[in-house]
């Protein structure tokens, strides 16, 4: 990732540290054209409203789990190990979210991350 500040969350009992996307530029770029991103390191996508926010894999170079958070900070649906050739194919949680996590593959299954799962840590972050 670049070097905009990073915000400690905790996810389930994980902690890491993220990036945030807060700008409709941020949000579009997202990790697109990055070579890596470290294990204990993620993106969080925050939106204005909570709502089924699709995602893509345009320009992404390594698979990821996308964690979909909703308003409460609870996760409502984990997409895990999505691969760049999966690209123009757009994924989107069962439900409205307000908050996305992405991480490298893998991060969810690792860390028990599932439906219910709370995240700590986002609600001082705008």
């Amino acid at each position: 990732l670049n070097n905009d500040k990073k915000y400690p969350l905790t996810v389930g009992e994980t902690a890491i540290q993220v990036e945030v996307a807060n700008t409709d530029v941020k949000r579009v770029l997202g990790l697109s054209g990055k070579e890596s991103l470290p294990f204990d390191e993620g993106l969080l996508f925050v939106f204005v409203e909570p709502g089924k926010h699709p995602f893509w894999m345009k320009d992404m170079n390594f698979p990821i789990d996308i964690i979909w958070i909703n308003k409460h900070f609870f996760v409502v649906d984990v997409t895990e190990g999505i691969i760049p050739m999966t690209f123009p194919e757009i994924f989107e949680p069962s439900e409205r979210i307000k908050y996305v996590l992405e991480v490298n593959a893998g991060f969810a299954a690792k860390n028990s991350i599932q439906r219910g799962t709370f995240v700590d840590g986002i609600r001082p972050i705008r």
